[in-house]
């Protein structure tokens, strides 16, 4: 099954390499059956005689392709809603399309299609003019154009810019008259189109690279999450999520206020946060506080035996610094394939920005940082991800990739790993602000919390600073996350932590040790919770199953 699912799923990425336009109705028609076709080949395979592994491999596969026609739809839609913006589509798509066919060119007609693309770009100008909000708006104006879907159209008609590139460069300077026919109208179309794109997003949308920019994202809506979350195996509602992420912060802050009373402060977590936010290494001294932190790490599972660490795993990672420019969206420290990011202030930073870079990046907060993206957390499952099953990578979820990097950070909490109490509000702050990231993404995308919202309950609840938060926020809604990534975190661990909780010694339920536990999560590969337990645990599977496991959720 494994090399019929490689074979697949390389069908899949080369239909997807070379059918890059994804704003062209036939396109989508085109792509829709290719999925659909890949779907009833999947479903004439012979379920009832592949092994536990081949069935969860079978399943895997469906899910993936599910998920394309889901995002496939989502696509149309959001077309629909920037028809009116992207009436140049007609020119752009069908020059690229003939020569994706190596259709013979004639140039003069190539220019005439070129020369439309500025008149096409002044229509939508004119369409989104008549929708934008200003203060003498009459009553009778047509409906507002939202940022969002400003933003949107600003980003597709720079991705089909990009097409048109393509198509002008393939020509240019090898065929004499395709220059002289197409030189012209081909910079007047460019000219247009980046001039389109900028009013679309710094004057309808308002964004303009600055840091008082708004924050816009695109909701995808309840139906949406629902099957984003049916193809990720978790089989509850958006609604649910969010419950079980309110009763986790629930205890977090109980936690805290006893961290708290135990510095001195009483019940007053915000101030017990305060002063441990004061508590950063000096300039300069990030690193090396980092590099101290890991090695404890790793010299801290091996005395409990808790996971195989691979002598390679451990020599091949290294410290590489965030930029102050990635710290808009990458505030904290963050894995990059075998280094972890360090974020602290450089010199050029604004005296403000300086001092919350510290705070958030305080020792008590690194110590359970640290682990999180090294070893056991990401470093260590890279590792092993590209060893076993590394086909499986295709089908990775964060609710396996964070929810693995989460269970540890519960389980070094279960062993001590915080020694003090400010090192225990270090790990807390940190799951509460994997209880808030479920929140506010899952509200944003069900179109219950704004942006600014957002930013506000990760100040107010949680206790970010607002640089932090904000960037925190600019990466959730950006687009560079599926939008379930950020719940992935704290429900993936929940679901990990209760197949401890069932199969290990240590967790009540079972016989395994928590070394043959977690070799054997490892060994699955990056894939659904629920898939990894029932190829662990041998559970029934048919080629209908559909997310089944109640995962307990009700111990911290």
């Amino acid at each position: 099954m494994a090399e019929d699912i490689a074979r697949m799923a390389a069908d899949v990425d080369e239909y997807a390499r070379f059918f890059d336009i994804r704003w062209s109705e036939e396109l989508l028609d085109a792509q829709h059956e290719f999925l659909r076709s890949r779907l009833d080949a999947l479903r004439a395979t012979d379920f009832d005689r592949l092994g536990q592994a081949g069935r969860v491999d079978y399943l895997l596969m469906r899910n993936n392709l599910r998920s394309a026609i889901s995002a496939n739809r989502l696509s149309r839609q959001h077309l629909g809603e920037m028809d009116p913006l992207l009436p140049f589509r007609g020119v752009i798509v069908p020059l690229e399309r003939a020569r994706w066919r190596m259709t013979p060119l004639d140039p003069r007609a190539a220019a005439g299609e070129l020369a439309k693309i500025p008149e096409a770009a002044k229509a939508a100008r004119a369409w989104a003019e008549a929708r934008r909000a200003r203060p003498d708006r009459p009553a009778d104006a047509p409906p507002l154009l939202s940022p969002v879907i400003a933003q949107r159209a600003a980003r597709a008609t720079e991705q089909l810019t990009r097409s048109l590139e393509r198509w002008y460069e393939y020509y240019d300077g090898f065929e004499p008259a395709f220059s002289w026919w197409c030189a012209k109208p081909y910079e007047g179309a460019k000219q247009a189109l980046g001039k389109l794109s900028r009013f679309l997003r710094e004057e309808i949308a308002g964004v303009r690279g600055k840091p008082e920019d708004p924050l816009i994202g695109d909701p995808i809506g309840r139906e949406a999450l629902l099957e984003a979350l049916r193809d990720e195996c978790v089989g509850r509602s958006p609604e649910d999520l969010i419950a079980i992420g309110d009763a986790e912060f629930a205890w977090c802050e109980a936690e805290m206020k006893r961290a708290a009373a135990e510095v001195g402060l009483g019940d007053d977590r915000r101030a017990a946060l305060a002063r441990v936010k004061q508590d950063s290494p000096g300039p300069g001294e990030q690193t090396a506080y980092v590099t101290a932190v890991a090695r404890e790490a790793v010299q801290f599972l091996k005395d409990r035996d808790l996971v195989t660490i691979p002598d390679l795993c451990d020599q091949t990672w290294r410290i590489q610094m965030i930029s102050p420019e990635t710290q808009r969206v990458l505030p904290f420290a963050v894995y990059y394939g075998q280094a972890i990011g360090v974020a602290y202030p450089t010199s050029a930073m604004p005296h403000e920005d300086k001092l919350m870079s510290m705070r958030g990046n305080n020792r008590h907060f690194t110590r359970i940082v640290v682990p999180h993206e090294l070893i056991p957390g990401h470093h260590l499952q890279r590792y092993l991800s590209n060893r076993e099953r590394p086909y499986r990578l295709r089908f990775d979820t964060p609710f396996y990739v964070e929810g693995w990097a989460l269970h540890w950070e519960m389980r070094l909490w279960d062993l001590g790993w915080a020694r003090t109490p400010e090192e225990r509000i270090g790990m807390l702050f940190w799951r509460m602000h994997r209880c808030a990231r479920i929140t506010v993404s899952l509200r944003f995308h069900l179109g219950e919390m704004s942006p600014a919202q957002m930013v506000d309950f990760l100040v107010d609840r949680v206790g970010h600073e607002r640089f932090g938060a904000t960037s925190e926020v600019r990466r959730y809604i950006g687009g560079d996350y599926g939008p379930l990534y950020q719940a992935g975190y704290m429900i993936g661990g929940k679901q990990v932590r209760a197949l401890w909780r069932e199969t290990t010694k240590a967790g009540g339920g079972g016989s395994m040790t928590e070394r043959a536990f977690h070799d054997a999560v490892l060994g699955v590969g990056p894939i659904p919770i629920e898939l990894v337990r029932a190829q662990l645990l041998g559970t029934p599977l048919n080629r209908d199953s559909e997310a089944a496991w109640a995962f307990p959720t009700d111990q911290p």
